[in-house]
């Protein structure tokens, strides 16, 4: 199995493209190579390969790399699934878990959704997507240094609070006091849960 993850940026005109572009291409090429494993395309979309139990995380990693930018955010379908062909590039590659995605993201912007998932198994299907409901709640909301934080400490998962004040120069309580308005704690639990389910449809 392989997660495809489909994306576009909201509220992208409002910048200029390098200023948010850069960084999501130089996150994408931590992830593989272009276009074999991820692409960008019509400006602001992209869709990219990766393991279905990182899934999650880089689709949040993405989330919060896009939010440090005011007044954007992006919306993500990760579908779950075979690969039937690979081709020369991910758009030209075909299976399951491209369509699933494909499908589901061109769902979200009518259900007024940022993040979905669809795999074969609707029940698990059904409960992810209320997870994923509830956790929007307030990831759709994360401030600016709310996303900054969560991105350091997820791409630093083994840093303490101190270590990501002094890459932040600011102090340690402020890291914490980041870490809660961001409710970091939950975005762990979050990850923890959807790892428990992911590998669940693997057995």
């Amino acid at each position: 199995m392989i997660a495809i993850i489909t994306g576009d940026i909201i509220n992208s005109e409002t910048y200029q493209v390098s200023d948010w572009l850069v960084g999501l291409k130089a996150y994408l090429s931590t992830l593989g190579t272009t276009p074999k494993d991820w692409d960008i395309y019509r400006g602001d979309e992209f869709q990219l390969k990766v393991d279905p139990d990182a899934a999650l995380k880089v689709a949040i990693e993405i989330k919060s790399l896009i939010k440090q930018f005011k007044g954007l955010d992006v919306r993500m379908a990760i579908g779950i699934g075979e690969e039937s062909y690979s081709g020369e590039g991910i758009s030209e590659s075909n299976g399951p878990a491209y369509q699933l995605s494909g499908r589901t993201f061109e769902t979200l912007k009518e259900q007024k959704l940022n993040l979905a998932i669809a795999t074969s198994d609707k029940k698990k299907d059904n409960t992810l997507n209320l997870v994923f409901k509830l956790a929007l709640e307030f990831m759709d909301h994360w401030s600016v240094v709310s996303a900054e934080i969560v991105a350091l400490s997820l791409q630093n998962p083994d840093s303490s609070q101190q270590e990501l004040a002094d890459v932040l120069k600011i102090k340690q309580s402020a890291v914490s006091q980041r870490f809660k308005r961001a409710k970091a704690e939950l975005v762990l639990e979050v990850l923890n849960f959807y790892d428990t389910t992911i590998n669940e449809l693997k057995i």
